[in-house]
């Protein structure tokens, strides 16, 4: 038997990761950034093409809704009730292509910004599970 099963579980460091990945300053650093990737990188145009001509509600409410999803205040919720995600991007169409260049964009803002390689590698999951049930065409 390994001591390390002998062991007791080490406490969490965080209580949320919220928290963990430094509260409201660092989602807002990680969202700005993400908005400004998807400004400036070719790789994500068709993902920009589909934000309309300016990204400034949209890097609102991606700040907003992260900070709630995240364990945060629900700055989100408090102006729009509940997210409904699936039912507001539907006037947008979502296929592969998008989904894909959402997550490469939101995993080069996370690595740009210094986000834990641990907390990262699990949002990288959460993500891809709420990006890919959000794709509403076959593209």
């Amino acid at each position: 038997m390994s001591d390390q099963l002998l062991q007791p579980e080490e406490p969490a460091k965080f209580a949320t990761p919220f928290e963990w990945i430094g509260g409201e300053a660092r989602v807002r650093a990680l969202v700005d950034r993400f908005y400004d990737l998807m400004d400036l990188e070719p790789a994500y145009r068709e993902l920009r093409a589909a934000h309309g001509n300016t990204l400034d509600s949209a890097r609102e409410k991606l700040f907003w809704f992260l900070c709630g999803w995240l364990g945060g205040p629900d700055h989100y919720v408090s102006r729009f009730g509940h997210p409904r995600l699936r039912m507001r991007h539907m006037p947008f169409a979502i296929g592969i292509v998008e989904r894909d260049q959402w997550l490469a964009c939101m995993d080069q803002a996370m690595g740009e910004t210094g986000v834990d390689a641990e907390l990262r590698e699990r949002l990288r999951k959460s993500f891809f599970q709420t990006a890919d049930w959000m794709r509403n065409s076959p593209g």
